[in-house]
């Protein structure tokens, strides 16, 4: 029973990542879902930031702490190594779910267009950065990243073997794109509140934070191959100057 129970788990994991990713989109965006990121404060001030600042520190450090290799080496002593992933998942699920579930509205408008045309750009530019952070799942390879690929391995008997170094489409042009696409959905909106500003900038602080982390992991995995590619490849803005960042 280990084998279709693993699976199951694996595969529980995942629609639970997609479900919340899905009403992540709406939250961020004010969209669709009964609750957004914006709205009528509940919490004093300081209260509310703290709140929300302490919220995002717990999805940072869940995140970053658990996708370390030296993490996962100690991790894997209590997980099985097919299911570590697939648990990562659910866990970074439960910590977004935990995040919106008690987010502290703050009030306040920092700017604001009441331009149909630039509402439409800006809506289109929103979708389009969740599109850019869906595609490159894709290109890498989306069900490893979700650790579908794991457990469906385990459940057929095959063992996990790691994925090659490859720069398809998207990586080509920054060597994130994933995070890119989360940049350019955060910072896109018609009505920039203060609650708004407090997520994009603390999350934004943190991708930079984080993309330090994972390249020091690909390269201590890839090495020149790691290193060469980041001799070329800006990190994250596109056609930037090209810079040597070995440190």
């Amino acid at each position: 029973m280990k084998k279709p129970l693993s699976l199951l788990y694996g595969l529980i994991s995942y629609l639970a990542f997609f479900g919340t990713i899905l009403y992540a989109i709406g939250f961020v965006g004010n969209l669709v879902v009964p609750k957004t990121i914006d709205g009528e404060p509940e919490l004093p001030l300081a209260n509310a930031i703290l709140t929300d600042a302490l919220l995002l520190l717990i999805f940072a450090l869940q995140h970053s702490i658990m996708a370390r290799p030296s993490f996962k080496s100690w991790w894997t002593n209590f997980v099985p190594a097919h299911l570590e992933r697939s648990t990562f998942v659910l866990l970074s699920s439960l910590c977004l779910i935990l995040m919106i579930w008690q987010w502290q509205p703050v009030g306040g408008v920092v700017w604001s267009t009441e331009n149909d045309t630039l509402k439409t750009i800006l809506l289109i530019s929103y979708l389009s950065g969740w599109a850019i952070v869906f595609l490159s799942t894709f290109l890498i390879n989306h069900f490893d990243l979700f650790g579908l690929r794991h457990v469906w391995l385990y459940a057929t008997g095959r063992p996990y073997t790691n994925l090659p170094f490859r720069v398809p489409a998207f990586y080509k042009l920054v060597r994130h794109p994933l995070y890119l696409g989360f940049l350019v959905a955060f910072w896109s909106t018609p009505v920039m509140t203060v609650t708004h500003l407090l997520f994009a900038a603390l999350t934004t602080g943190y991708i930079f934070t984080a993309i330090r982390f994972e390249e020091r992991d690909l390269l201590a995995s890839f090495g020149e191959t790691y290193r060469n590619y980041k001799r070329w490849v800006p990190m994250i803005i596109p056609f930037s100057k090209r810079k040597t960042e070995d440190k």
